[in-house]
Order: structure tokens, then sequence, then C-alpha cells
């Protein structure tokens, strides 16, 4: 049981850790990413279309490296390339699954990209390892309401797509046949998918994306096979693991996205054994 002393001890502790804006503005930014990759990510897990996101984002970070060089803002670039690619990838649709050389190779092509372009430009070589494993708490208050922009479009797509989506995801072939067009969701949901990604990279970095956009999304359709129920268990996962994280974090002086990633693969885990106890 927690006694009066402790509770007060824990009070004042997170009081102090509010007390900063550069803490408020990382767990502002982390519950968006969380609920917007959560809630695309579900979908992604859904669709068997995991590699994507893992894929996005490296393509991503070639877009922030070269956006530097001419002059524009890394979060844009890594935007631009990522919604490049993933129409791209949504347009092409089942020809790009499965392709594991060809996918490996455009990832490391991507990384290498990046590493060419902060050749040209060593001054960006801090921010760089930033965009590779993420600094939540570098995030300012303008990126803040940018996320939360781009997350409400993100949401606000998905929802009005949400019914052909799961048509096409559950039963394609029906769904072609009473006339959805599988590409066209197939576009739109990755177009959607490389927004998230490229907000979640902002939190824990290109590299750990899969954290974000993979793991809640996986362990709450382990321990729940309904829609709603599972979207809600991702969205709390997602949140819980994130907050956690960057608490941890301001606590241990040790990176978030490593806090984050942890939890997020010791919950993974746990479902893991929930669903074979279960099973």
């Amino acid at each position: 049981m927690m006694t009066p002393t402790g509770t007060r001890v824990i009070t004042g502790t997170a009081t102090i850790m509010l007390s900063y804006d550069f803490v408020i503005n990382a767990l502002a930014a982390g519950g968006i990413v969380a609920v917007v990759a959560g809630i695309v990510g579900f979908f992604l897990v859904m669709r068997g279309q995991t590699f994507a996101g893992h894929a996005l984002s490296h393509v991503g970070f070639a877009g922030a490296t070269g956006a530097v060089l001419l002059g524009v803002s890394p979060f844009w670039g890594l935007v631009a390339l990522t919604l490049a690619a993933g129409l791209a990838m949504g347009f092409l649709g089942d020809r790009v699954s499965g392709r594991d050389v060809a996918i490996g190779m455009v990832l490391s092509l991507s990384l290498g990209l990046g590493l060419l372009f902060l050749h040209f430009y060593t001054s960006f070589a801090t921010r760089a390892t930033s965009l590779l494993f993420g600094n939540v708490f570098s995030v300012d208050r303008t990126t803040v309401h940018t996320l939360a922009m781009l997350g409400m479009a993100c949401l606000l797509a998905l929802a009005l797509m949400a019914r052909p989506l799961l048509f096409a995801t559950l039963q394609p072939d029906l769904a072609e046949a009473r006339g959805v067009s599988i590409r066209l969701v197939s576009v739109l949901f990755m177009a959607i998918v490389a927004i998230a990604v490229a907000e979640a990279a902002q939190i824990v970095g290109v590299l750990l994306v899969f954290t974000l956009m993979v793991g809640p999304a996986a362990a709450a359709q382990r321990l729940s096979t309904r829609l709603g129920r599972g979207l809600l268990l991702t969205v709390i996962i997602g949140l819980a693991e994130t907050w956690l994280g960057i608490s941890l974090a301001y606590h241990t002086d040790w990176p978030s996205s490593f806090w984050i990633a942890a939890l997020s693969g010791a919950v993974y885990f746990a479902s893991l054994a929930q669903a074979k106890i279960r099973g």
C-alpha cells in the first residue's frame, strides 16, 4: 500500500517534472504521435504490411538530410519523400509484397544517400543523430502544433476510408467484385501511413519507428480480436509506453527512445505469453 509520504514524493516529483516546458512539449508530442501511429499501425498490422513503416522511415532519412542541403526544414523533407514513397508503394500494391531483397536494397540505398548528404553538410551531423534515434525533449511548441494538425488530418482521412479499407483488407476479392478500387484504397492508405511514419520519427527516430507503428498494435491484436476493443487497447498501450518512457528518460537521463522501445518490446512479448496461456 502506498503511504501518504510516498504519495507526496511521487506527486512532488511529477509536479517538478511538469514545470519544465520541454517536458510538457515532449509529453504532448509523444501523446499525439502515440495515438496517430497506434491507430494507423493497427490497420498496417491487420493488412500484413508492417514492412512499409520500416521502409518508409529509411526513405524519409534521405529526404530529411537532402532537405538540409536545399535549405529546407528536415521535417518537411522527411514528410515529402516519405509521402512520395508511400504513394509509390500504394500504387505498386502487391507487386512490392514479399520482395525482401528489393526492399532491403532500397532501405540500404536510402540510408546511403542520407550519409552522402551528411558528407556535404557535416554541421548537420548532431541533428542527424536525433533523426536516426529520436530526441523527444528537443521538440518545440511549433512542432507540437504541426504534429497535431498532421495527426488530425491522418485520423480524419482514415475515418473517411475506414469501411472500404476494412472491406479491402478482410475480403479483397469480394471488395473488388463490389466495385471497390483496391489500388485506390492502397494508395490512400499508404499516404496516411507515410505521414504517420514521419510523425513517429520525430519521437523515436527513423530507426525505431517500428516501436510506435507496430508494437502497440501487434500487442493489442494478440489481446483482442474485436476491432473497437483492439483500437482502444492500441491507443492505451501506445500512450502508456510513450509517456512512461519519457518519464523514465527524464529521471534516469537515458534516451527516451530506448525506454519506449524497451517498454514496447516488453508489452509485446507479454501479450505473446498471455495469448499462449489462453490458447
